[in-house]
């Protein structure tokens, strides 16, 4: 098991170098892609600052707890998908029968599927992150490395998702606007402090639409250095990709090839 594990740890460093020297060829593109990206999160989060300027505590959180919020969101959400780009394709890869050429390689087919492809907006997020939390949190030691180890399950949480949303299209077929969005309100959610939510919409947070394993346990865990939130939200975020494994390989069975021919490098 542990010699698989480092095996798959090079397939996924062999990869991440092959998609990002591909993006690199076009390097005026990709730079500007991850720039508007950069600009597009700044946007939001002086959104969030002009708003505590005028209400300076919202339901307990602060204007640093927000930032390091959106600082969480990003950072995950761009691990995510620079590692496991294709998780956002999943949709049109099932329902354009392009899984074929994926299931020839010799290795298990999700993972294999998953890191085939960058996307090349989430190095925007992840700079973002990373930027945003070291410049405004100022964070010492144990709040960054506690925050790096939060991120990883936070970009868990969002591959798990993103594949059991995009494995609806074995079931439903061409699902792709139900797709983008479910993944949008769990991305709208994922960015607002959690105490403004109660009731029903608090329960949805932790079942349809997992947010509340980003916009609050990890959060709590940051706040007050808490081991348990910060458990409880790696918990989360496994039961999150258990669950959408399960549902791709269950699916995978209704699967219909495109009998398409395809070459890769």
């Amino acid at each position: 098991m542990f010699w698989r594990l480092i095996s798959y740890l090079k397939l996924a460093g062999a990869y991440i170098w092959l998609n990002l020297n591909a993006h690199l060829e076009y390097r005026g593109a990709f730079l500007t892609q991850v720039v508007a990206m950069v600009i597009n999160n700044l946007v939001w989060v002086t959104f969030w600052g002009l708003f505590f300027t005028r209400f300076p505590v919202l339901r307990g959180w602060t204007v640093q707890d927000v930032v390091t919020l959106w600082a969480m969101a990003a950072t995950g959400f761009g691990l995510a998908h620079t590692v496991f780009g294709n998780a956002l394709q999943l949709t049109s890869l099932i329902v354009q029968g392009q899984l074929d050429v994926w299931m020839l390689y010799p290795r298990a087919l999700l993972p294999h599927l998953l890191l085939g492809r960058m996307n090349a907006t989430s190095w925007g997020d992840l700079l973002f992150g990373y930027g945003v939390y070291l410049f405004f949190v100022k964070p010492d030691a144990v709040h960054l490395a506690l925050f790096t180890g939060l991120t990883v399950s936070v970009a868990t949480l969002f591959v798990g998702f993103n594949v059991l949303i995009g494995s609806l299209s074995f079931y439903l077929g061409n699902s792709e606007g139900l797709t983008q969005q479910w993944r949008n309100a769990m991305l709208t959610f994922s960015t607002y402090p959690a105490t403004l939510f109660e009731g029903t919409v608090k329960l949805l947070l932790y079942t349809l639409l997992p947010a509340g394993f980003v916009n609050y346990l990890p959060i709590e865990a940051l706040r007050s250095l808490s081991w348990i939130h910060a458990l409880l939200a790696v918990a989360g975020s496994i039961a999150v990709l258990l669950v959408g494994i399960g549902v791709f390989y269950q699916g995978l069975r209704r699967y219909s090839s495109g009998n398409l021919m395809q070459m890769r490098g």
